[in-house]
Formats: C-alpha cells, sequence, structure tokens
C-alpha cells in the first residue's frame, strides 16, 4: 500500500472513531437530560404542593378566625361601614387630581449569550428551566 492511501485510511478511520465517540455521549447525554427534566419537574409538583399546603392551612385559620364575634365586628366595620351607637364615622376623599405613581427605572439587559453557552447549557440541562 502506498503511503498516500494509508494517511487516507488513518484518517477515515480516525473520523468513523469520532462518529462513535460522539454516538456514545449522545446516548448518554438525552437520557441525563430526560432524567434531569422529571427531577426538575417532581421539585416544582414538590413546592407547589408545599404552597397549597400552607395556603390550605392559612385558609383553615382564617375560617376560625371568621367565627369570632371580634373579627366579624372587625369586617362588619371595614367593609360596610358598620358603627355603634354614640360613634362618629368618618370617610375620606381622595380627590381625583393626584398623580400617578412614578414609574420604576428599567432593569438592564441580560447579556448575549454565545453559541458556547447554549451548548453547556444543553450539557447540563439548564435549558430545559425555561
Amino acid at each position: 500500500m502506498s503511503p498516500r492511501r494509508k494517511g487516507r485510511r488513518g484518517v477515515g478511520l480516525l473520523l468513523f472513531m469520532l462518529l462513535i465517540v460522539l454516538a456514545m455521549t449522545m446516548a448518554g447525554v438525552l437520557p441525563f437530560r430526560q432524567i434531569i427534566a422529571q427531577d426538575r419537574a417532581v421539585a416544582v409538583t414538590q413546592e407547589k404542593l408545599a404552597a397549597l399546603s400552607a395556603e390550605n392551612i392559612r385558609l383553615e385559620e382564617l375560617v376560625q378566625r371568621l367565627e369570632t364575634p371580634e373579627e366579624i365586628e372587625r369586617l362588619a366595620r371595614e367593609e360596610f361601614g358598620y358603627i355603634r351607637p354614640g360613634e362618629s364615622a368618618y370617610v375620606v376623599v381622595v380627590p381625583a387630581d393626584v398623580p400617578a405613581p412614578t414609574q420604576p427605572p428599567p432593569q438592564e439587559l441580560p447579556r448575549p449569550k454565545g453559541w458556547w453557552d447554549s451548548v453547556v447549557d444543553f450539557l447540563t440541562g439548564r435549558d430545559l428551566d425555561r
């Protein structure tokens, strides 16, 4: 065999080996990404469950408070203007020409991402957060 033919064969073999390594890497990366996505979905669901449980506890406490005479009176005073005999009620009227609140300063724009950042995000599963 000529040296030129050996060189082509070596390059072809090297390219074939690189293709095999790339295929094996992708076969490992894609299931890994699915596992990351499922773990994040479970974590998000657990956070939602914890938030809903806390909200249920808060609402149960509110129901218990609403059953007391003091809370009923407080709500009647705030919502319906209830007053007891001998008390005076006052209403504060805000003028219509009050200026609107000022706008907050604009936020900084995020820096543009390069292609390498996208590759790293793909390999680590960070792109699944969006």
